[in-house]
């Protein structure tokens, strides 16, 4: 049978286990809400897309939408059989610094995650110094005119702090910022699929110029010689001097705008030298006409689009944190315990210091209490809440907002190519027409039977039709990039992608 004494040495021991136990179930509690993603409404085929497309494999035009962001994208720009573009788009990969301020923010965030993960681990410090103290003569009992003696006491100490993670608030913390790191890593993929889309769509406006001034560099070798034919003519005393005059000015006109789209043509090319990280005297592109794309991109299922989007899966993890900072401001209402101590040497002489005679170790705060619960604020932890869960509101309005202009610029962009399909038929009969008309307009004015004028006319219709139908490419190529953008870049199998680091992968 257990003694009396026996049992009042036990007793200590069992109240600091039933205090263990304690601890360790509420540190396992946590005020956090419960995250869901919030349900969006997911239309089962875009509205714009060809009915053989809108189907699955299986036929089937709905599944169930899996986070997918992670999945690489692949070298995408390849399906354009550009070996220039390939080139560029890894040199902008490389060398971009719109793309590199992301990398570099993405490390910011993940060290943010390290920093909150240490929480979880005790704090430990070690430190030596030296206080110079004289005490008062009230602290040492004696009279008010007593003389009291200065002494210097040394010492050498590991002081250890640690936050017992009662009610999840630590826990949090590291969700709330694991989730910022998640969202800076698919802000750092949306940075990345901007920048391909830009050099992309920059690469086919250069092009689009070339065929331009391609078009422009026949016109006006077309005029110059029939400025020769009207001269000759008129030097023959056929015409008047009217349809020399303008047949200078069409060729003026001609080499006018020709000069105008080598302007811009410079100034595409200077900003396509600036995503790629060079200066534009560093860069420069050979001339070379944009050919019309055949390319057909499959949209795929409108539910696929939560899953590749970057900034979809960016706005979805901001929702993440602000639903665990609402349990960070929660926690606020609940007791915290916070442990410290110190370990070490003190001595009055420092030749003493490290004696183990010297040795001296210290449990709890020195300032306050180690257990606190918050009885009165005057409303500023409640505030707090209120404020938390206003912020994930937000979230989700923003993550809705964002799902809504995802499925916006899909068919934004189906619609274009759907249509660009018709009006390229018709711009190309409407070219072959007015050559058609150009000429027997040149035929009839050699045999006298029309003016100069009805030539000049005929002629502009020519050049304006090729424009047009060269701007219709441009078009084409540049809302193909943009519905590959819109989709999240690529489809198919994936290919392997990198981790953004100190040097950047041209393999996303």
């Amino acid at each position: 049978m257990m003694t009396q004494s026996m049992t009042r040495l036990l007793r200590p021991v069992r109240i600091g286990s039933a205090l263990l136990a304690t601890l360790l179930v509420l540190a396992g509690c946590s005020v956090a809400p419960t995250y869901e993603r919030p349900s969006v409404d997911t239309p089962a085929a875009f509205k714009e897309a060809a009915p053989a497309t809108q189907a699955g494999e299986n036929g089937s035009q709905w599944k169930t939408a899996q986070p997918a962001e992670d999945i690489a994208r692949g070298q995408w720009w390849k399906i354009f059989g550009d070996d220039r573009l390939n080139t560029l788009e890894e040199r902008a990969q490389q060398a971009n610094q719109d793309l590199k301020a992301a990398a570099a923010r993405l490390g910011q965030a993940r060290a943010l995650t390290r920093d909150a993960r240490s929480g979880y681990f005790p704090q430990v410090d070690a430190g030596v110094g030296a206080t110079r103290q004289r005490p008062s003569p009230a602290s040492q009992s004696l009279p008010a005119d007593a003389n009291t003696q200065p002494f210097t006491l040394y010492r050498a100490q590991v002081n250890v702090a640690y936050e017992v993670d009662l009610f999840g608030r630590v826990a949090s913390t590291v969700d709330a910022a694991t989730a910022d790191a998640q969202r800076s890593e698919a802000l750092f993929h949306s940075v990345l699929l901007a920048l391909q889309a830009d050099v992309a769509q920059q690469y086919f406006l250069v092009r689009e110029l070339d065929a331009a001034a391609a078009l422009y560099r026949g016109t006006v070798d077309l005029r110059q010689e029939s400025l020769r034919l009207v001269q000759r003519r008129f030097d023959e005393g056929d015409i008047s001097e009217v349809d020399v005059a303008r047949a200078r000015s069409e060729l003026a006109s001609a080499q006018s705008e020709a000069l105008g789209i080598a302007r811009q043509r410079a100034i595409a090319e200077h900003a396509l030298a600036i995503l790629l990280g060079s200066t534009p005297a560093e860069f420069s592109l050979a001339p070379q006409a944009l050919v019309r794309m055949t390319l057909s991109v499959p949209a795929g299922l409108p539910s696929t689009l939560l899953e590749r989007r970057p900034d979809i899966a960016a706005a979805e993890r901001a929702m993440a944190a602000a639903n665990a900072r609402v349990g960070v401001a929660k926690s606020a209402f609940f007791p915290s315990l916070n442990l410290t101590g110190g370990l070490g040497y003190e001595s009055a002489q420092l030749g003493d210091l490290f004696n183990w005679s010297s040795r001296t170790f210290l449990l709890g705060p020195l300032v306050g209490t180690a257990l606190s619960m918050p009885l009165f604020d005057g409303g500023r932890r409640q505030a707090g809440v209120d404020r938390a869960r206003a912020s994930y509101e937000e979230q989700v309005a923003t993550y809705r907002g964002t799902v809504l202009n995802a499925f916006r610029e899909v068919e934004d962009n189906l619609a274009n190519l759907r249509i660009l399909d018709d009006q390229n038929r018709a711009q190309d009969e409407a070219v072959a027409a007015s050559a058609r008309a150009a000429k027997l307009s040149h035929t009839q004015y050699q045999e006298g039977a029309v003016s100069y004028f009805s030539v000049i006319d005929a002629d502009r219709t020519v050049l304006q039709q090729q424009r047009a139908s060269v701007t219709l490419d441009g078009e084409r190529a540049r809302s193909t990039v943009n519905l590959i953008r819109a989709l999240g870049g690529g489809w198919g199998t994936p290919a392997p992608q990198a981790t953004p680091g100190t040097q950047l992968s041209s393999t996303q």
